[in-house]
């Protein structure tokens, strides 16, 4: 059992690493933004309110945890767990803004761009689209931890389920079975008795009896 619980290292390296990419980008996208010319009023960089902290810091801290357990962990359940908590985050990423309406969260600020276009790029880029693709980066990943592959043959529970060589096994024919193992390919059939009053051995049939071929003998040296 316990040896079903650990995996390779580098099994979620790459899911690990997006998402520790994806949660860097989206925690700090609100605070760098305006050295980029792309991000969220006001103009200024570094600029902190608890806003951000709940919008921003807090899920893209979520998604880069838990891609730095799945990047480095070898043990199963700590991966799923790792890969969950990726998920929350990109799931709060997507619909975090209005939901903390409801408790008077204003957002982060409006998008720097003034084309319309440039507009949707920074909101997919910070929030809904990011939120997206943490949440498919981190099933992705938890789909190759949860899913078990077949043991390697040699394994101690193959050699449990294998049978002994010294038992048999049915053999089914139809709708019927047999206990008893067919001859094996080396072996012949035991050859039919001899006929009655012969000396020879069981199966030489087509010679005379030895007692004849005696006379036989005899009366040509005669």
């Amino acid at each position: 059992m316990a040896g079903t619980m650990r995996v390779p290292r580098g099994r979620g390296a790459l899911g690990g690493v997006l998402l520790v990419l994806l949660g860097t980008w989206g925690g700090l996208l609100p605070f760098v933004g305006p050295y980029l010319d792309f991000g969220f009023a006001p103009d200024d960089a570094w600029v902190y309110d608890s806003d951000r902290l709940q919008l921003s810091v807090a899920p893209g801290a979520a998604t880069a945890l838990g891609g730095l357990v799945v990047l480095v962990t070898a043990s199963r359940v700590l991966a799923v767990l790792g890969a969950w908590l990726a998920v929350l985050g990109g799931a709060w990423f997507a619909v975090g803004g209005p939901v903390a309406a409801l408790w008077d969260v204003p957002g982060v600020g409006a998008p720097l761009g003034t084309e319309q276009g440039r507009r949707v790029a920074e909101q997919l880029a910070g929030f809904t689209g990011l939120g997206v693709a943490v949440v498919l980066v981190a099933a992705l990943t938890l789909g190759r931890f949860t899913v078990r592959g077949a043991p390697p043959a040699g394994s101690e529970r193959d050699e449990e389920e294998r049978p002994s060589s010294g038992t048999t096994q049915p053999l089914v024919y139809g709708r019927y079975a047999r206990e008893t193992p067919p001859p094996s390919l080396g072996t012949r059939p035991a050859p039919p008795p001899g006929p009655p009053g012969s000396q020879e051995p069981p199966g030489l049939t087509g010679f005379p009896p030895r007692d004849q071929r005696v006379a036989g003998d005899r009366r040509e040296d005669r």
